[in-house]
């Protein structure tokens, strides 16, 4: 009997990624044990609807699973449930649970996921003061957002923007205050954050920029958020959306490298050669541009996900696939694919007006990302070209009536990235 057969996979975390990595083992043939740990013992659900579908009036309170819950057991995962992993044991290859006992492994998979980030200012553990990572964090959302309330949104990235947009179709007064001078500023560029800006103002969204948010008071009970320009805002309800924070703890304790992220190489393994992770936690480095990055999407997940399960199966791991994302705000979708920088030359495809157009970010004159607002003929095309490095001709690259790939005018290889993902462990 070979290690393979007594010793499991060990999966620890059943997000995305931990679900997408037990999953495939499972398809492409992998015939060990399998294990899922999560802390949780909930179904393994999505987390995208918890800031769109969930929130929206009239909509159930049930969260969507991820697979059907006789579907673990129909294919040979074992799920432990309702136990965190406490430490893992490298030289023993064994995680010890919460209650103490231990579970050997022959690969390790850390999905650990991140935590929403906690609001550092007094008062913020009021009632009252919410977040959202969960779905019980949805739900107590959607409890607070009854018509008349006065709801203040602290951080208008996409998680905020989403909540203030169904708050505000809940009939509740809502406040979206953000330090910085745009929305969506880490994210997008000055375009799309005024045509966002648009179109939340024109359904009745109150936004202040430059709102440093300094305290929250109140009687057991948050009632109004100061702000460092001396500002007061009356609230029944506060929703912070300020980041994530990734759930290295467990990584670092065990002497793995980790770096606001547990650092992977493209195959997603540690430093140790025995444990991988996936999804949120993980830090690595982008075969597109060569920069450190953690990108928090489902597709990101997904696409580790796959790497691992190529990995332990001894498949060599494909080609990455170019990163993309979405939000849906009072029914707009916005469409990304790639990273954009700040430095990056911002052309507009389109007229914002009509609320249909595309924003290119050109970097040294290739694609190196894409934004499409209310429509997605330049999304496929534009993920070829952010892959594929080619050079453009940014006239043509501004006429919507030039499909972007005809606007091609060169090649060569891309400055500053790597043939494949340089390794950061």
């Amino acid at each position: 009997m070979t290690e393979h057969t007594t010793h499991p996979v060990v999966v620890v975390g059943s997000g995305h990624a931990g679900v997408a990595v037990a999953a495939g083992l499972r398809t492409r043939g992998w015939a060990g044990r399998v294990v899922l740990v999560d802390a949780q013992h909930d179904v393994p659900y999505e987390r995208p609807p918890l800031s769109k579908d969930l929130l929206a009036s009239g909509a159930g309170d049930r969260a969507a699973p991820l697979r059907k819950e006789d579907w673990y057991e129909a294919k040979g995962i074992e799920r432990v449930t309702g136990q965190a992993v406490d430490s893992i044991d490298r030289d023993a290859r064994a995680v010890i649970l919460s209650d103490g006992s231990r579970l050997p492994y022959h690969r390790l998979v850390l999905a650990t996921g991140s935590r929403a980030r906690e609001l550092p200012v007094p008062g913020a553990d009021l009632d009252g003061v919410l977040a959202l990572r969960t779905h019980q964090d949805g739900l107590a959302i959607k409890q607070s957002l009854v018509p008349g309330a006065r709801v203040v949104v602290i951080g208008a990235g996409f998680i905020g923007m989403e909540v203030a947009a169904a708050a505000v179709k809940n009939g509740c007064a809502v406040t979206v205050l953000e330090f910085q001078d745009r929305v969506m500023k880490r994210v997008t560029s000055p375009p799309v954050s005024a045509f966002f800006e648009r179109l939340h103002r024109s359904q009745g969204l109150r936004l202040e920029f430059g709102a440093a948010v300094t305290e929250l008071q109140g009687d057991g009970r948050v009632e109004r958020v100061l702000t460092s320009d001396g500002r007061t805002f009356e609230a029944d309800v506060v929703v912070a959306g300020i980041g994530v924070l990734p759930n290295q703890e467990l990584a670092e304790a065990a002497g793995l490298a980790c770096q606001d992220g547990i650092l992977v190489n493209e195959q997603c393994r540690t430093t140790d050669p025995c444990i991988y992770a996936a999804g949120d936690v993980t830090r690595f480095t982008s075969p597109f541009s060569g920069a450190s990055q953690r990108l928090e999407s489902i597709q990101n997940a997904t696409a580790q996900a796959e790497a691992v399960v190529d990995d332990v199966l001894d498949h060599e791991v494909k080609p990455s696939e170019v990163p993309w994302f979405w939000t849906v705000q009072h029914g707009v979708r916005l469409q990304t694919a790639g990273v954009m920088h700040p430095d990056d030359e911002v052309v507009v495809r389109g007229d914002p007006e009509r609320g249909k157009f595309s924003v290119v970010y050109l970097r040294e004159g290739r694609l190196a990302a894409v934004d499409t607002i209310g429509g997605l003929a330049d999304f496929r095309p534009a993920k070829k070209l952010i892959s594929t490095g080619l050079l453009l001709d940014p006239a043509r690259v501004a006429d919507p009536g030039v499909k972007l790939e005809d606007a091609v005018i060169g090649t060569g290889p891309r400055p500053g990235a790597y043939e494949t993902a340089a390794a950061l462990v």
